[in-house]
Parts: structure tokens; C-alpha cells; sequence
């Protein structure tokens, strides 16, 4: 399973976080239009503390056989999509609305407001936050949803189950259990939790099938929080990782719907027209097929001269991609036989299952075997950055308790990851002509970030993608130059964090010095560059209103900007994140001789010369 092991990237020595408390403060709404669905949410009071300013976490909940008839196939189980809407801190009222979808496919949103954009950064002690000055929602409402059924907080049959942690998946393992006679005692591998049914059918398994269920959810929140819907309509959606599937995608969707509300054809009971304003793709995977040599090239002479492949593997993995019958011909057949006979491309022979059992694992895992993280080619694989603390702020009785949830966090779903992974979704879709048509006929703005330290969604596969899409001005585009992107406010002061290509309502911008969540690694920049999207602004200076006529000049190739990498640094061993343990630290974890505090390993019993710098942890 590739993206769900690598694009998503709490237990102390005693029992932490058990059952989910019973929630309490609820308000429940029944819709307006549609009878048995409903939307219950609360104010927490937590993470966004800026006096006067709200926030809601809560649910839509949709009944079985809702979406029977978008997604082609009986839809027997309840969806309950997780939400945490932040008011922006000024101006809510007249501010625009941007929605925030992590990847995976399965990795929860949570990552993205808790470790990247959000209003709160959480402190080393897994408990205490503070304000990020760089939070997305200084002059954007900004709303956070885990998608699809079972990802993060989201969920369709609250199950009682043990949960196992294991040092390479990023997944719980899962097995449903009856604690009637008493919970059993939870320790650094082991825990206990109240999760979804983990069902494969009870979830969507393609991006398709993920926009219908997005789509309700958007007009039936819409519908019971009115005065956040902006006076124009005007919604964003910006999308990390595999949301370089999931922005594309589901805003093509969002298109179409409108199209048929406008002729008057939507199959929706009194279904809103959203109007698109705005779509942001961070690091993502957009298409495979353009994308996936890139990994080959950046892993062999990046612009940090960290050589991930050697000559002769190199040389092997370009003839294994280019060759006939080869990876690139098998994704083009793949994609063939899902539009004649879907059913038929999963078979055992067909070009799709061949893809996936001989060229998966050869472009991205053989990659790392240089002992570099796939997010960060300038950290160990055992990396210690973004921190982690998040997983421990949620295993908290009290923050669940605020949030309203009556399920434990799960970073990734395992079982969303597995049907995606068993449909192909990977390498399937038309993404790119998605973004060339919200471009050329939607009107909607996009702009596409890298930071230029990530291995896999580097940023010489997003420059190929951005120079792929098939829009009107696609010559003009590749023709334009890259500007100097310059950071101008804020306590970061004046300086150059990147390169931008910029066509009117079109961008692509290397970050300098960022991994894979870029506004973790460089705040301020990822901050300006959304700002300047959201507000019409250019990229690379924020200073020109966005034109038909604005046209980047500069470099034509902006791998003669090269970059020096940082020092590497130390591996902190986390438990709640058993990748940022190293083999050796986290057999200390398996077997109980580590000792933990906060969360982080910072000593075994025995060791006088444990190494590490672990602060005041």
C-alpha cells in the first residue's frame, strides 16, 4: 500500500487514553431538506483562543442509502464526517471560506490544523497550546474535514476494539473487542479505543466516490451555518498530498453540480450553487504518470546534492519505467481498461495489478533505502520533524471531551487506504484536465506549493505536472519565467523563500527549505502564498493585483537555484509515532525497558549514556 504508508505521514509507561468519553453540549440540527439527516456540533473552547473568536467541531451525519444512487453501489452503512470550523479573526462575517483536506488516501485533517496551518501550535508537553501567528484563519474562515467515511474522528459505527502500534505503519491495528468484563491495561504498544467498524465497503474507494459524499456534506453544512457562507459564495478548497487527486477532483465535481443547478437538472432538493473561488494543492500527487519519473530524477541530483540512487540503480529504474510493457505503459493501460470495464481491470492479469506488483514498490520504497525520510531528504528516515505532539493532545479525555466526539483519533485509516489501494485510484483519473477546465471554464484560481526537500511528491514532479496541464495558456505558462518569491511582512523579515512561474490566475512555486507539510517547515511563506491566492494578490510579491496580463519573468529553469541542506538532525522517539523511533530505540519500547516522558523515549533502563538533547520534555 504506497500513498497510505507514505503520504500520512498515546502511550506513556501506564494506561493512557481508554474509551472516549460520552458526549455532552451537543446541539443537534435536522436538516432542512432532508429527512433523517442531521448535523450536531459544539463550541470546545479549545486550540483557538482569541478572545471573540469561535469555533465548532462536530458532524454531518447521513444515513444509510443516502448516497445510493451518486456513488453506483448500495451505500448500507451511516456516514458521520467529522468538521472543526474556525472563524477567521477578522471579520468573519464578509471573510472567504477555505476547506483543508489532508491526504493518504486515509490520513486525517487533523494533520493539517494541529502540526501545520491551524490556530494553535501544541506544546512539547502533549498538552498546552499557544497561538500560531501564522494561522490561516487570521482573515479566512477555515474549515477542517476528515474524509472519507473512517478517516480521523470520522466514522460509521463506533466499535470498542484493541489497537496495536507497530514500528513501519502509521495504522493501529485494529481488532473489535468486548470489554464487558473490564478494559484491559493499555502500555507503549498496546492500547485500547473506540474506533469505526474498519468494514472495507463502508467507506468510499475511489476520489470519485469521495467528491459525492464531500458535495452533501458541503450543502447540507452550508445550509445550517448560513452566516458562514459567504455573501458571494465564494468556498476554496486546498489539498495536501493526495489531495493532489482529492483539490482536482472534487472541485471538478463541485463544477458539475453547479452546471446542473444552473440548467436546472441537479437530482439535489433545493441544492446551493457554491461558487468556486480558489483551489491550493501543497506537495500533492497530481498525476503518477507525469509524476512518478520525477522521483527517479530527484532522488539522483535534487538541488540539495543528496544523492538518494546510485548510478547503476538509477539507470535500471529509468529503464524499468520507460520500457515496453513498462510501468509508464502499464498506468496508460491501466487507465484504459478502467474506463471500458472497471471490474475487469482488477483482475489478477490486468495491466493495473501489474503496476501495482512490479513498480510500486521499485519508485518509491527502494528510494529510501538511503536512510532518509520520504518527507524530508534532509532528515533521517527516523524523523523527529514535524512534531508529533498532536498524537498525545488527542489521546486527551479532556480535549475529546471539548470536541465532542464519542470515537478515539486515528492518524490513517487502514481501511481507506486499502480500497483505494485495491482500486487503483493512484494512478487513475484526469486530474490535470480537471485543473485545465476550472481554469479555462470554472474561473477558479489555482496554486500549486512544493517545498523542495520533499522525496515523494518532490517538487521537480510538481513543476512537471504544473507544466502538463492542458489549459489554454499552457504554451505561455512554460514559457514565463520564475520570479524571486519574496517574503515582505511579519517577524520572518524580507527575504527570498522561493521561485514562482506565474500565468494570470495560474502559479507554481518551489519552497525553499520545506518538506513535505510545507507551512510546518516554512510558516510565513506558506501563510503569504495562501493570503495572496485567496486575496487576488501575485505570488511572488503580494504587492500586484492578479491580471489576465500578469506574467512571471525570470529564470527558465529554476534548478540553478541550488540550496544547501541543513544539518541532520537527531531522531526523537515518540510513542504515539513509532516512526520517529529508530529500530534500536523502539525495541527498548516493545520490550518496557524505555522510559517515557511526555510521550517522547528519553532513556532505558539501564543506560547511563542515553544520547539525545530531550530539553525540558
Amino acid at each position: 500500500m504506497f500513498f497510505v504508508n507514505l503520504l500520512i505521514a498515546g502511550l506513556a509507561g501506564r494506561v493512557v487514553s481508554q474509551l472516549p468519553p460520552k458526549p455532552e453540549g451537543i446541539t443537534v440540527l435536522k436538516s432542512k431538506f432532508h429527512e433523517n439527516v442531521t448535523i450536531s456540533f459544539k463550541e470546545p473552547g479549545i486550540c483557538e483562543t482569541t478572545p471573540g473568536v469561535k469555533s465548532y467541531t462536530g458532524y454531518v451525519h447521513l444515513p444509510p442509502g443516502f448516497l445510493d444512487d451518486a456513488v453506483g453501489e448500495a451505500q448500507d452503512y451511516p456516514i458521520n464526517t467529522f468538521f472543526w470550523f474556525f472563524e477567521a479573526r477578522k471579520n468573519p462575517s464578509t471573510a472567504p471560506l477555505a476547506i483543508w483536506l489532508n491526504g493518504g488516501p486515509g490520513g486525517s485533517s487533523l494533520m493539517g490544523l494541529l502540526e501545520e496551518n491551524g490556530p494553535c501550535i501544541i506544546a512539547n508537553d502533549s498538552k498546552t497550546t499557544y497561538l500560531n501567528p501564522w494561522s490561516w484563519n487570521n482573515k479566512v474562515n477555515m474549515l477542517y474535514i476528515d474524509q472519507p467515511n473512517q478517516v480521523g474522528l470520522s466514522y460509521d459505527t463506533p466499535t470498542n476494539s484493541t489497537l496495536a502500534l507497530r514500528k513501519d505503519s502509521v495504522f493501529f491495528e485494529s481488532t473489535p473487542a468486548d470489554f464487558s468484563d473490564g478494559i484491559p491495561k493499555a502500555n507503549n504498544t498496546f492500547r485500547v479505543g473506540t474506533v469505526s467498524s474498519q468494514e472495507l465497503t463502508h467507506t468510499a474507494n475511489t476520489t470519485v466516490q469521495a467528491a459525492h459524499a464531500l458535495w452533501h456534506f458541503a450543502q447540507i453544512w452550508f445550509t445550517e451555518f448560513p452566516r458562514y457562507k459567504p455573501e458571494d459564495d465564494r468556498i476554496s478548497v486546498w489539498s495536501e498530498s493526495y489531495g493532489g487527486h482529492y483539490g482536482p477532483g472534487f472541485m471538478r465535481f463541485f463544477k458539475e453540480q453547479n452546471d446542473k443547478i444552473d440548467k436546472g437538472t441537479s437530482e439535489e432538493r433545493g441544492a446551493h450553487r457554491l461558487h468556486l473561488d480558489t483551489l491550493g494543492i501543497v506537495n500533492g500527487l497530481v498525476d503518477f504518470a507525469v509524476q512518478g519519473i520525477w522521483n527517479l530524477e530527484f532522488g539522483f541530483n535534487n538541488t540539495y546534492d543528496i544523492q538518494i540512487f546510485n548510478q547503476s540503480t538509477y539507470d535500471y529504474l529509468v529503464n524499468e519505467w520507460y520500457r515496453p510493457n513498462g510501468c509508464l505503459e502499464s498506468i496508460h493501460a491501466c487507465r484504459a481498461a478502467y474506463k471500458s470495464n472497471p471490474r475487469a481491470a482488477r483482475n489478477s492479469t490486468s495491466s493495473c495489478t501489474r503496476f501495482a506488483t512490479q513498480c510500486e514498490d521499485k519508485f518509491i520504497r527502494l528510494g529510501l533505502a538511503a536512510g532518509r525520510s520520504a518527507y524530508d531528504i534532509a532528515s533521517p528516515d527516523a524523523d523527529p520533524f514535524p512534531p508529533p505532539h498532536m498524537h498525545g493532545y488527542l489521546t486527551s479525555s479532556s480535549v475529546l471531551s471539548a470536541i465532542g466526539v464519542p470515537v478515539n483519533y486515528s492518524m490513517a485509516s487502514l481501511a481507506v487506504g486499502q480500497v483505494f489501494d485495491e482500486s487503483y485510484d493512484l494512478i487513475l483519473g484526469d486530474f490535470l484536465q480537471d485543473i485545465a477546465d476550472l481554469l479555462d471554464d470554472g474561473g477558479v484560481k489555482v496554486h500549486m506549493m512544493y517545498g523542495d526537500r520533499d522525496f515523494v511528491c518532490n517538487w521537480m514532479g510538481g513543476e512537471a505536472a504544473s507544466l502538463a496541464v492542458p489549459w489554454s495558456r499552457k504554451e505561455e505558462f512554460a514559457e514565463s519565467g520564475y520570479a524571486p518569491f519574496t517574503v515582505t511582512t511579519g517577524t520572518g523579515g524580507d527575504g527570498v523563500k522561493g521561485l514562482t512561474r506565474q500565468v494570470g490566475n495560474f502559479s507554481f512555486t518551489r519552497v525553499f527549505q520545506a518538506g513535505h507539510e510545507v507551512p510546518s517547515y516554512q510558516p510565513q511563506a506558506a501563510y503569504e502564498i495562501f493570503m495572496r491566492a485567496m486575496f487576488n494578490r501575485d505570488v511572488p510579491t503580494g504587492l500586484v493585483e492578479v491580471s489576465e496580463g500578469l506574467k512571471t519573468i525570470g529564470l527558465s529553469d529554476s534548478r540553478v537555484a541550488r540550496q544547501t541542506p541543513p544539518g541532520m538532525v537527531d531522531s526523537k522517539c515518540y510513542v504515539l509515532k513509532p516512526r520517529t523511533c529508530t529500530k534500536e530505540v523502539w525495541d527498548t519500547v516493545v520490550n518496557g525497558t524505555a522510559i517515557v516522558r511526555n510521550y517522547f523515549v528519553v532513556g532505558a533502563e539501564g543506560e547511563e549514556d542515553w544520547k539525545g538533547d530531550w530539553g525540558d520534555l
